[in-house]
């Protein structure tokens, strides 16, 4: 055989060869194609999230932690509502909010927030009578290590989940004071987070500053009410800044309290039942001055709203936020929480607060140094322009 001839032969051959690969791996391709959709059909699949589910559980390649693809989608479901007052909450975040509407968790009792250029967390407030008051904390102090993790990588919520834990038990944290720098263990007691304080200012002014309306909230400020009245307070002022809302029984037996007979309170629910809640003819009459700002949410608007309305009090400070939806909660299978809105309500002459807050009767904002220095407690009475605006209108009211 000639040269050319054999090299043809040979070409033809691996042709041969190619052509019969080709088509078996184009069989085979055929082949896992019928049997993926085959598996596909079987799948119990009943909409979208699952259809995605059941594509990755089955063929996706690389692994991935089933219980943060689960809490993402869910986050994501909710958010797509469009409803910002609907919430998901994952198991870990779902403990640490019963704690706070409980008003009481465990911890060493401070308040922190990030501070670059110390380059760790400082302390903001500490609460008195606390493990880190007794440990010798301040205010100002900066915590650059919590159980030698360095704080400023944590961030706020990534120190707070490791000061909290397990009563009893201490945390070992690393703090600079000024030039010093020092190691302390401080233990983790239960923290009873104060719902209402009151205090007597002059021209026998009691003021009552409201936290928030969860648990506890009329038992403590109905009791600073009564401490007030038995001083010989002429006048309240109810201080709802930075109240973040709460319990409506809460916010509506507390109305009870201070108004006269009459409608306190409406909703109506995804089924269109109403509720109305009222008050008996026992009231305060003195006068009273209301304290809001734009992080009076909630429960805090509806009260300054029903005393608003009824003529009961002046309402002073910012515009509120808006909150007109409420919410039920329903804790899901896995620990985790989803809290959605379920129905809406309305002040007692029935209005909705919705997207349009108590519009004060003074007006009184502040800027963002200002605004911070009154949220952590470090604006002096003489420079928060709206409780002295507040002072002047009882003390004119008063005499």
């Amino acid at each position: 055989m000639k040269k050319s001839q054999k090299i043809l032969l040979v070409v033809l051959c691996v042709f041969a060869l190619a052509a019969i690969l080709g088509i078996t791996w184009m069989t085979a391709s055929r082949v896992t194609s019928a049997q993926i959709y085959g598996e596909l059909q079987a799948m119990p699949v009943t909409n979208k999230t699952s259809e995605i589910s059941a594509y990755l559980d089955r063929f996706f390649i690389d692994s991935y932690d089933e219980e943060t693809l689960a809490d993402a989608a869910a986050s994501a479901m909710v958010t797509a509502t469009g409803d910002r007052w609907s919430y998901y909450l994952s198991a870990s975040e779902y403990e640490t909010y019963k704690e706070t509407m409980n008003n009481a968790y465990v911890g060493i009792g401070i308040t922190i927030i990030v501070d670059e250029d110390a380059g760790g967390l400082r302390i903001e407030s500490v609460t008195a009578d606390s493990p880190a008051y007794k440990a010798g904390l301040q205010v100002g102090d900066i915590i650059l290590e919590a159980e030698g993790q360095k704080t400023i990588e944590l961030g706020t919520t990534g120190t707070r989940d490791i000061v909290r834990g397990e009563e009893g038990t201490s945390v070992h944290l690393k703090v600079q004071r000024e030039d010093e720098t020092f190691e302390c263990d401080v233990l983790r007691e239960s923290i009873k987070v104060d719902v209402a304080t009151c205090r007597m200012l002059d021209n026998d002014i009691g003021c009552v500053k409201i936290n928030n309306f969860d648990t506890r909230c009329f038992e403590e400020t109905s009791a600073c009410i009564d401490e007030l009245l038995s001083q010989g307070a002429k006048a309240l002022l109810f201080d709802v800044r930075f109240n973040g809302g709460g319990y409506k029984d809460e916010m509506v037996k507390l109305l009870d309290k201070l108004l006269p007979e009459g409608t306190v309170f409406q909703s109506e629910d995804y089924a269109g039942k109403t509720q109305t809640d009222t008050s008996d003819c026992a009231c305060i009459e003195l006068p009273m001055v209301v304290l809001v700002n734009r992080d009076s949410y909630s429960a805090a608007e509806f009260f300054a709203a029903a005393l608003q309305e009824y003529d009961w009090a002046k309402v002073v400070g910012e515009k509120t936020c808006g909150k007109g939806n409420f919410q039920t909660g329903f804790p899901l299978s896995d620990g985790s929480y989803l809290n959605i809105s379920i129905g809406k309500y309305y002040t007692p002459q029935g209005r909705s607060l919705t997207d349009i807050g108590v519009t004060p009767d003074e007006e009184i904002e502040y800027d963002d140094e200002t605004y911070a220095k009154l949220y952590y407690g470090q604006l002096p009475d003489e420079e928060d322009t709206q409780l002295q605006a507040a002072i002047g209108i009882l003390t004119d009211e008063i005499s």
